[in-house]
């Protein structure tokens, strides 16, 4: 008998399709996305493994795999050791009004 995947957030893939995200959910998951992507892309385009990322932000290397992978939700002290080696910072903007 197998067992039924979980999803990082906990919840099953059938009942993930039942559930309503909100639209502040949405807006977090798109962020969330966007972050891991510039982080891997500008990773990738220095040349660089995660291995010596993190040697370099001070992280180890399967953290940054976690991140990379969206299975973890990293402390802010973490995303900016990781960003800092690349160049990059967070910053704070205000949010769009539709």
């Amino acid at each position: 008998m197998s067992k039924a995947k979980v999803h990082p957030a906990g919840a099953t893939g059938s009942s993930l399709a039942n559930t309503p995200f909100t639209p502040a959910e949405i807006a977090a998951g798109h962020l969330r996305v966007a972050l891991v992507g510039e982080i891997i892309n500008t990773r990738r385009r220095c040349g660089l493994s995660q291995k010596r990322l993190g040697e370099m932000g001070g992280v180890r290397q399967p953290v940054i795999a976690r991140l990379e992978k969206g299975v973890t939700d990293p402390q802010l002290s973490t995303v900016l050791k990781v960003l800092a080696p690349l160049g990059k910072t967070l910053a704070i903007v205000p949010l769009e009004k539709p």
